[in-house]
């Protein structure tokens, strides 16, 4: 008895059994190791070479759950039971639980050389995983093509979905769920209801529906709405107390006066200031003039434009900012106004009450006219030494780049404090025109990659008009 490909229905322990007993012609490559390494239990995990760039997410993805998933579950009747505290005075346990880990994280093809079978939960585990991550070219039982694959069955999605949050924590079930949207092309199975309310929220799962807004039927769209309103109510939890506590005391520090309290005197400044008034025989200072810190008023003090590049590849970076953009857009002190962009421009202020109305204004995908979109952000400009301009952009231009670079540097001279981010978001270095963002640098306006929890200190330089914490190039 085995079971077809696409199925997601749970495999039960007999099913295991058969198909451990039956050879597969070809195992997947990045979950194979070579002849000999995995017949030795005490041998240290072998590494293995990719044969595809793309399958490096797919290997950790893999190896991540399988990790998680013989963590938290309990081991297999057919394997010996193992007390990790008790595993130094066992000499056979630690090699089953060993050998069990590396099933999980092989795959069970013909060649894994544990000899290990699985029953149970951890059965039902690797079936989760097979479906997602197993592959083959060759034939199966009864001639059948044995291959990863979701099918096309919005049930069967929806007990896979149910799989793996039963069997694994939400950080891998969120990566499982990307891959299964990327690898097998399910985008199309999230127009339906009963998907939304099944999968794992995540800033990339948004992403996703924002790129399937245009197409989303109506009886699904209230759905949506609710899952990218849980996603931005946690966002904001997480980001919004730092990014105003941070950017009320750079505001402070940016409003100088003449006669401040001791507590506020800016000592670098009246220091610099009164150099020329050093006694050298008392080896001091006498200051004659002091400069402080201002105090945050409910006038506006600054203000802060966020142009953002809305293409396909930016979806995270879009949704860091409507929150932001939100919280900034809170603060009496800040004029905050939002701008989206592809080769059109659309100014989306006035919804910045609602993080989420921004995201269902924007229509992720098409090209990109960067230049467009800081002509309209230079004209909305009324008091420039006082404007913070936010581009986040991969720097991918489809208009005229001279142009561009032209009105970059006349928003500098004129004393607009001009920060370019390549993203705004958790993933790492992102793809971006290392030719335009040197030219950018060669400006003074140097770009680089920025997480959320960095962001509020990008912001607070700024806004003191000192020089920007940029990450260290990995």
């Amino acid at each position: 008895m085995t079971t077809e490909p696409n199925d997601l229905t749970t495999t039960e322990t007999t099913e295991t059994t058969d198909r451990a007993r039956s050879p597969r012609p070809q195992t997947n490559p990045a979950r194979r190791p070579s002849k000999g390494q995995a017949s030795d239990p005490t041998a240290k995990p072998p590494t293995y070479p990719v044969r595809h760039a793309a399958d490096d997410r797919t290997t950790d993805a893999a190896e991540g759950a399988a990790a998680a998933a013989a963590a938290a579950s309990a081991p297999a009747p057919a394997l010996v039971p193992v007390n990790v505290r008790a595993a130094a005075s066992s000499s056979t346990a630690p090699s089953d639980e060993r050998l069990r880990r590396w099933r999980l994280v092989l795959g069970g093809e013909a060649a894994d050389g544990t000899g290990c079978v699985l029953g149970g939960q951890d059965a039902a585990m690797d079936g989760a995983l097979t479906a997602l991550y197993g592959r083959g070219d060759g034939k199966g039982q009864a001639g059948k093509d044995r291959s990863a694959g979701l099918g096309a069955s919005a049930p069967s999605v929806a007990r896979w979905l149910g799989d793996i949050r039963t069997y694994f924590p939400s950080s891998v079930v969120q990566v499982m769920q990307r891959d299964a949207i990327d690898r097998l092309g399910l985008s199309t199975l999230l127009l339906e209801p009963e998907m939304l309310e099944a999968v794992e929220a995540d800033v990339h799962l948004v992403g996703t529906l924002l790129s399937l807004n245009k197409a989303m039927p109506e009886t699904t769209k209230e759905t949506a709405r609710a899952v990218v309103r849980k996603v931005v109510e946690d966002l904001e939890k997480r980001l919004a107390t730092r990014t105003r506590a941070t950017l009320t005391g750079a505001l402070d520090r940016s409003a100088r006066i003449s006669r401040p309290r001791h507590h506020d005197i800016d000592w670098n400044r009246t220091i610099s200031a009164n150099l020329k008034h050093y006694l050298p025989e008392y080896r001091t200072i006498v200051p004659e003039r002091l400069i402080g810190y201002g105090r945050a008023s409910r006038s506006v003090k600054k203000e802060v434009v966020l142009c953002i590049d809305q293409s396909g590849s930016m979806a995270a970076s879009v949704v860091y900012a409507s929150v932001f953009g939100a919280v900034l857009a809170s603060m009496r002190s800040i004029d905050t106004r939002l701008v989206v962009f592809d080769t059109a421009v659309v100014d989306l202020t006035d919804q910045l009450d609602d993080p989420v109305d921004v995201l269902f204004g924007t229509q992720l995908g098409g090209g990109t006219d960067i230049n467009r979109a800081l002509a309209y952000c230079q004209s909305q400009i009324t008091r420039p030494a006082e404007t913070v301009m936010v581009l986040i952009s991969d720097l991918y231009e489809g208009g005229i780049r001279n142009e561009m670079l032209k009105r970059v540097a006349a928003m500098k001279a004129s004393g607009v404090q001009f920060v370019t981010l390549l993203a705004l978001s958790d993933e790492g270095a992102p793809a971006y025109d290392r030719e335009h963002a040197a030219a950018l640098a060669a400006l003074g306006a140097p770009a680089f990659a920025c997480t959320p929890d960095l962001f509020p200190e990008v912001m607070a330089a700024a806004i003191e008009k000192r020089p920007l914490p940029i990450p260290d190039p990995a």
